[in-house]
């Protein structure tokens, strides 16, 4: 691919908060653009892009879903991503590869709880933006209320672009600031035309206002620009140029307003991506890493070796195991070898297609700047696949730990082995879904983010691999830490198969924040690294199992002091053994405690409930952070352990007849209350383990 044509490719996600029209806005894209015939539609099931069983019951977005449209000479290739906390994972690796994204943001609500989550993931990733405040036709819609949370919650710089023509019922069209013009749209052609008029008298003062805005802030951005602002020569299509530049280094979010399901504005907003967010030719070079530690950029090239990374895997019904494709560099084709850097081992690349929902069209080769899918069997999310001759890793995707676990079991024993392949090739699709053994029931547990998120698992088992389950209550992923500093040692000596093994390690732990973090010996030089490693391989592979219930443990810091050295019996063996039996004796005299999940809980509420809902939230051990009027209801923000959250949604309805609702996503892992503890343990029936804990 020559650079003229990578300069006419775009890379983009959409992405946003539950129900702020993510969907529907994609699928007018699809339909203006000419990829469909007729509107889908999320509430009848009919959303091209929702095209799982699960969403299209629900209404919601599970899987994101990749698509690619021609506009104006341009490929789009578009990812829309979930907006639910619980499928959280397809957002990142979909910012992970992407250059560019939309976030929508509902004009009632404005950046709510998820807005904020996504919008601090594409940060993390440098992931330019634009901005589409949708559902202006919403009674209490309120466009500059909307600027001001950009601003002042997610710390951007928003510009509008677009400006509305009243809001709610009143709500008509839309202006182009700076073109200096009115749309208004036909609702006959499903607003596939429209007609540029004259902006409405009392709308003129607030276009002069909002022009000089624009224009001051793109001139912002160029010394040469400013003087030509400052003496009037400043053109739109110089402006135009100059919001790109904004734009793709991060400095501005152009801002642009409609109403997706009455099919306005979205027209606008695909001549924004094209204008503003970034070709692949634009972004710089990736960073790899090579065998010997060191790294290496990779331009975003045709002509050069070939790299992609592995960013979904996903199992399809017709082609098999797929894998979703970023290409960053070179080409290849259909058929080809290429080297997993994580196995080491080739694989042939078959079925190469580019997907549209979960259709697809066969592709001859991929190259530079193309996002595409192919079939290969052993790849996970996060692996790098190179020529052999050119063994390079980029960096993988970091995925949040699961909060939520149930166990789960067939309705037949027969179907046993149908669950255990089931359950695998989920957790191959999904990096936040685990699978794990009760050790002392033996049942299969199954962990996820949210309740929505195993519900959906377990409707999966049922519907695509013909397995009938039955499943637990949901149950609450605690961690297990220490209060306090402590030592202690462990010694191993032993004869195996004729030959003596012998290790010594005296460790030391203190809690820490989160993670579990083993800090080797500073100052004995004389003492062997292979040892070392050793005994910290003994230790980090007894963190799955603290020593109060059984939880994996989280927030310690473990540091080895001393050890010993045998003349003839020390082995690995030995030490990793006397490691693991330092951390069980550290554990015990550090007084041990639990971690539990606690949720930002946000919930939109009439005024005349606050009271019972912030009653409510109190009993059950939550904290107010926050509340915000919002015209006649109340945002109020709480921090609340998960395990007082089950049945919320109902006992909210209850309280608010039905008026309010609420979303909730991961905070943190807080230490729970001793009394908490103890009940906790009771009801584990293992509380009399620990007399005098």
């Amino acid at each position: 691919m020559s650079k003229s044509l990578s300069d006419k490719i775009r890379n983009i996600g959409i992405m946003a908060h539950i129900d702020a029209g993510k969907t529907t806005a994609t699928e007018r894209i699809l339909y203006y653009s000419g990829i469909v015939h007729r509107l889908g539609d999320v509430d009848h099931g009919t959303a091209v892009m929702d095209w799982m069983p699960q969403e299209k019951e629900r209404g919601i977005t599970i899987q994101s879903a990749a698509t690619t449209v021609t506009w104006k000479t341009h490929q789009i290739n578009i990812i829309d991503t979930p907006g639910h906390v619980d499928f959280t994972a397809e957002v990142e690796r979909s910012l992970r590869v992407l250059d560019g994204a939309v976030a929508i943001f509902c004009a009632v609500g404005g950046v709510e709880p998820q807005s904020e989550t996504v919008w601090h993931q594409a940060d993390r990733y440098n992931v330019p933006r634009i901005a589409f405040v949708n559902k202006m036709d919403r009674q209490g819609a309120d466009f500059p209320r909307v600027l001001e949370m950009i601003r002042d919650m997610l710390g951007a710089k928003p510009v509008p672009v677009i400006l509305p023509i009243g809001s709610g019922t009143d709500f008509s069209g839309i202006i182009d600031i700076i073109e200096g013009h009115a749309v208004y749209f036909d609702e006959t052609s499903q607003g596939a035309m429209f007609s540029i008029e004259e902006i409405p008298a009392e709308y003129k003062a607030e276009y002069t206002d909002s022009r000089a805005t624009l224009w001051e802030a793109a001139a912002m951005l160029d010394e040469t620009a400013m003087e030509k602002y400052f003496s009037g020569d400043l053109s739109s299509e110089h402006v135009r140029r100059l919001l790109r530049i904004g734009t793709i280094s991060g400095q501005i979010v152009p801002v642009l307003c409609g109403a997706a399901l009455k099919n306005i504005g979205i027209q606008q907003l695909i001549d924004a991506i094209v204008d503003w967010l970034p070709s692949p030719s634009e972004l710089p070079s990736v960073i790899g890493h090579l065998k010997d530690g060191s790294k290496m950029e990779i331009e975003r090239r045709p002509d050069i070796p070939f790299t992609a990374l592995v960013f979904k895997v996903q199992s399809d019904p017709h082609l098999g195991r797929l894998a979703f494709l970023r290409v960053y560099s070179g080409k290849i084709k259909d058929g080809a070898h290429v080297l997993n850097n994580r196995t080491g081992k080739k694989e042939r690349l078959t079925r190469l297609v580019r997907m549209h929902a979960n259709k697809r069209t066969h592709l001859d080769s991929v190259q530079a700047g193309d996002i595409a899918a192919a079939g290969l069997k052993d790849v996970v999310t996060g692996d790098t696949l190179t020529l052999h001759s050119n063994p390079v890793v980029l960096e993988s995707i970091v995925f949040p730990a699961p909060v939520m676990q149930i166990a789960i079991e067939p309705l037949s024993t027969s179907d046993e082995r149908k669950l255990e392949d089931a359950l695998s090739s989920l957790a191959n699709e999904d990096p936040s879904f685990r699978v794990g053994i009760d050790e002392e029931s033996g049942q299969t547990l199954i962990k996820g983010m949210g309740e929505l998120h195993l519900e959906v698992i377990a409707d999966r088992i049922q519907r695509e691999y013909g397995v009938l389950v039955r499943t637990g209550k949901p149950q609450v992923s605690y961690r297990e830490s220490i209060s306090r500093r402590a030592t202690g040692s462990g010694e191993f000596r032993k004869s195996i198969q004729g030959r003596g093994h012998f290790g010594h390690a005296l460790l030391r732990v203190s809690p820490a924040e989160s993670g579990v973090e083993f800090i080797n010996m500073p100052d004995n030089k004389n003492f062997p690294e292979h040892f070392a490693n050793a005994i910290k391989r003994g230790v980090m592979g007894s963190i799955g199992a603290g020593p109060l219930a059984g939880f994996s443990l989280d927030g310690i810091r473990v540091e080895l002091l001393e050890a010993e050295l045998h003349a003839t019996d020390s082995s690995e063996t030995g030490y990793s053994y006397a490691g693991a039996m330092a951390l069980r004796e550290c554990l015990k005299k550090g007084k041990p405690v639990l971690r539990e999940p606690v949720m930002r809980l946000d919930i939109i509420c009439p005024s005349s409930y606050v009271g019972e809902v912030i009653g409510d939230v109190n009993s059950r051990r939550g904290k107010i952070v926050s509340m915000e009027p919002r015209g006649e209801v109340q945002s109020i923000n709480a921090r609340v352990p998960l395990a007082e959250l089950f049945g919320y949604s109902s006992a909210l309805r209850s309280l608010t007849q039905g008026r309010a609702g609420f979303s909730m996503q991961f905070y943190d892992y807080a230490l729970v209350a001793e009394n908490i503890t103890r009940k906790l343990l009771e009801q584990m029936g293992i509380f009399s383990l620990h007399k005098g804990w």
